[in-house]
């Protein structure tokens, strides 16, 4: 490149990022974030709270701040750091400084230099540099004695990560005696022992999940979005379903929904087994064709503004369920009905189970089956305990749990009717998300039908698949 032309594309690189504006969350006030940090200070007293947001991207990847950090503050900003003082009832953010050559290529990132935005933004009292967090936490060691750190213990989660799953995963890198590195949770709970040994830590980790199981209204609006984007995304892979077609050409044909929507694209690994590939329950590898005869499982849900679902059907690839096939598939149906007819506030999820199982007894006395195996399966599914699932939200498998309590007003979970066949190596589940309503419940992915007539009818219609074949053997 010669001299004109590199000063032309210095000067073209300055305009560009001074005319563009920054990226910043608008989905939430900052008045709903300050709402959650005042809860923060009620549960640490007249101590002092810290949170580490997510580490900045190393390669290609757009960065995603952890749920936590974003829970309350909205920001995502990498490498920041926030301090809830409980006793003047106060935060203040940590930043990185401004790179303006970063900036030249990745356009406007918010940084400490943009104080005022990142106070109308969060809501926070007070916005510092991150090389001045070690001397402001210094300040508080002068009182005798010194407050209680509370910060959270569990892992962080971001992109495509749910807290069970980086658990398990953590649990095989300690496992691998060429790795064993710690997690960056310990890491940073290390270097605040070793920093700051007058502090006595606290886990944040309790009071942060009991928080995040009661959605608000926002909350839950966005989950509704996500659960229907979730059922516009199924649709789409239906319609694109035909003998030879590929797994992973189902998934695409619904990522294709999820991003032209304005989600980021998958908040989990996309589960499409075609046949028996659907018996391994988070079967992802997506690579194999479709047969003809087979049922095929998908379950997947978009990131959607910070926040998921959790959405499953069934349906068969060459467009018409078998006797067996709507048998089984079409007791798991009225189960999930069953379900639905009993979810209200002050009831546990056992009692829900309970009470959905003795209808379905009753369903099952009057149904046939080809095989006595399939009447056992489902006889197993009446005791199994699991079809109240997790708790969704900022995860698809979130924090919280509502087993052994009351279920209450703003509570979101899947409900996840399944059964087994083990001679036969078939798994038929399907899934929605619901929330539970002053009058019961609501179903956030009802946009998606749960008929078999009404899936047989989706499946006769072109799909972007087809619209759009592969272009490459």
């Amino acid at each position: 490149m010669n001299k004109r032309l590199w000063l032309f594309a210095a000067v073209f690189l300055i305009a560009s990022a001074a005319e563009a504006q920054y990226q910043y969350q608008t989905d939430f006030a900052a008045e709903n974030f300050q709402t959650r940090r005042e809860a923060v200070y009620d549960a640490i007293g007249s101590n002092i709270a810290i949170i580490q947001g997510a580490e900045d991207v190393q390669g290609f990847i757009v960065f995603r701040q952890s749920n936590t950090f974003y829970y309350l503050s909205g920001l995502e900003v990498a490498a920041a750091y926030m301090v809830l003082d409980g006793e003047s009832r106060t935060t203040t953010l940590y930043l990185p400084h401004r790179d303006s050559e970063r900036e030249r290529n990745a356009g406007p990132i918010i940084s400490y230099e943009d104080d005022e935005l990142v106070r109308q933004i969060t809501g926070v009292e007070s916005v510092r540099p991150i090389e001045k967090m070690a001397t402001d936490l210094s300040w508080y060691l002068w009182k005798a004695p010194a407050p209680a750190l509370y910060t959270p213990h569990s892992p962080a989660e971001g992109y495509l990560q749910s807290r069970d799953e980086i658990l398990d995963g953590f649990g095989r890198s300690v496992a691998d005696p060429w790795d064993g590195r710690p997690s960056r949770a310990g890491h940073f709970i290390d270097l605040l022992k070793t920093r700051y040994p007058q502090f006595e830590l606290r886990d944040l980790s309790a009071t942060l999940d009991a928080m995040r199981i009661i959605k608000d209204e926002k909350e839950i609006d966005l989950i509704r979005k996500a659960s229907q984007l979730a059922g516009l995304g199924i649709m789409e892979a239906i319609r694109s379903t035909r003998p030879g077609a590929m797994e992973y050409q189902l998934e695409a044909a619904a990522d294709f929904v999820f991003k032209t929507n304005g989600a980021r694209g998958l908040s989990y690994n996309a589960i499409v087994g075609g046949g028996q590939n659907a018996w391994f329950g988070h079967y992802s590898a997506n690579s194999d064709p479709l047969k003809d005869g087979d049922l095929i499982l998908m379950d997947l849900a978009p990131d959607y503004s910070y926040y998921t679902s959790d959405v499953t059907r069934m349906w068969p690839v060459n467009g018409k369920y078998t006797k067996d096939q709507r048998d089984l598939y079409g007791f798991v149906v009225e189960y999930h009905k069953a379900f639905m007819r009993y979810v209200r506030p002050g009831v546990t999820a056992d009692q829900i189970l309970d009470e959905a199982a003795a209808d379905m007894r009753k369903v099952l006395e009057s149904m046939s089956f080809s095989k006595e195996i399939y009447r056992e399966a489902c006889e197993a599914a009446l005791e199994f305990r699991g079809h109240v699932q997790h708790m969704v939200g900022m995860s698809v498998h979130d924090v919280g749990s509502n087993k052994g309590i009351p279920l209450e007003v703003g509570m979101v979970f899947s409900i996840d009717p399944m059964i087994w066949v083990h001679e036969e190596k078939q798994y038929i589940r399907m899934e929605d998300v619901v929330v539970v309503t002053e009058d019961g419940v609501e179903i956030l992915s009802a946009n998606l039908p749960i008929e078999m007539d009404d899936l047989e009818k989706l499946w006769q219609e072109e799909g972007i698949v087809q619209k759009r074949s592969a272009v490459m053997d």
